[in-house]
């Protein structure tokens, strides 16, 4: 399973009322949707938020709203931070900040090298024995709390990049001492060596933590025992390592892999392929599209799509050319619009590939406009998996 997180879009004036998917070459999508079960597919239940935890959950097969606590815990999973009953878990994202505006709720994609010692500082300051800090990826890291509340209401930062903070603070349980630990960061951070190099150098400062996504360790049934296929996950960000690790599917660990336009397509292709060779299935995650549709960078979502369809679509089907019979299936989690920097909800395109027979119904494009036209419409998220596993 190949999901291009946020692949999905809306139709642009740029490109001429098309989505990007519709504009990209993509030979590979073209070519499967020729012989393959192309639907659509709604990866999050109604009423919940459309995120990335969410939906893959959902694509993994676990139900969101039995299993779902939360995207910090499931994060916090990923980097076996420790968490005990009644424990809450937050995603503490470094962002940039003036002190009255989000700027960019990346601080310019600030490497892991540079963003370690300024959560290390920020448990040093802020942490103690009920609180701890715990050092991430780029700009995702976790705040754990013993006997933390998860009676609070917090917005992503990706969701207001460019906003007012004012607006968009916690409200409920104790959100005036979580609004307080923010601002008491920014103090800590604003002037940090760190930052003071990344000015000098003109990129956005990590001068301050959002925190949201709270919640309690998740408790999700094994892979093995649920679908009875023993599995891997490869991705670079660390919501998707958690599921694979809440579930005891094993975590393949890809050089280069970086979770954004850099990202080494060909090696995560080529570990899923080896991968292959002992396992029966591979959750391959490539997170570079929705963060282009973050950023609003068209440019960068194209050549993201682009490069999934030649660099991973295309190094799977070859190397599979060489085995048995497989089966191949392509789905976004959700639609990370340029044109809105956030997420949007509502179906998204899927693609079922079976090596040994030749899907013979009428064939769409694998792109949005099988959410209007194909026939296929799935509205729980979880059948997808069954599909693919199905005899």
């Amino acid at each position: 399973m190949i999901v291009p997180d946020g692949m999905a879009d809306l139709p642009m004036a740029e490109l001429d009322g098309k989505t990007p998917m519709q504009a990209a070459r993509t030979p590979h999508f073209d070519a499967l949707a020729e012989v393959s079960l192309v639907g659509s597919v709604l990866t999050v239940p109604s009423g919940m938020y459309p995120g990335s935890d969410v939906a893959n959950m959902s694509l993994l097969g676990y139900d969101p709203r039995r299993y779902y606590t939360g995207r910090g815990p499931i994060e916090a999973v990923a980097m076996g931070v420790p968490l005990d009953d009644g424990d809450v878990a937050y995603r503490c994202s470094l962002i940039t900040t003036d002190g009255e505006n989000l700027l960019d709720y990346s601080s310019g994609h600030i490497s892991t090298e540079e963003a370690k010692p300024l959560i290390e500082l920020l448990d040093k300051k802020l942490g103690g024995s009920k609180r701890k800090f715990y050092p991430g990826v780029q700009y995702r890291h976790i705040m754990a709390e013993r006997g933390g509340t998860v009676d609070v209401k917090t917005i992503p930062p990706h969701d207001f990049s460019g906003q007012p903070l004012s607006g968009h603070w916690p409200e409920g349980d104790r959100a005036e001492q979580l609004k307080q630990l923010m601002f008491d960061s920014l103090e800590l951070l604003d002037d940090h060596p760190v930052n003071k190099k990344r000015r000098a150098e003109g990129k956005a400062p990590g001068n301050m933590i959002w925190l949201w996504g709270q919640g309690y360790a998740p408790k999700l049934p094994n892979f093995l025992q649920t679908f009875g296929k023993r599995g891997a996950v490869i991705s670079a960000v660390d919501v998707v390592r958690g599921l694979g690790r809440a579930t005891s599917l094993k975590i393949i660990d890809v050089p280069g892999a970086t979770g954004y336009i850099d990202t080494d397509y060909v090696a995560k292709a080529n570990y899923a392929l080896a991968a292959l060779d002992t396992l029966d299935f591979v959750y391959l995650h490539i997170e570079s599209p929705d963060e282009s549709g973050h950023e609003g960078n068209l440019e960068h979502k194209l050549r993201s799509i682009e490069d999934i369809d030649r660099k991973v679509v295309g190094t799977i089907r070859e190397g599979m050319m060489k085995r048995d019979e497989y089966r191949l299936l392509i789905v976004p989690d959700h639609k990370t619009p340029v044109a809105l920097k956030t997420h949007q909800e509502g179906p998204v395109p899927f693609l079922l590939y079976d090596s040994s027979r030749a899907h013979s119904a009428s064939h769409f494009p694998f792109d949005e406009r099988a959410v209007e036209e194909a026939a296929t419409q799935i509205d729980v998220g979880t059948r997808l998996i069954e599909m693919l596993f199905a005899s």
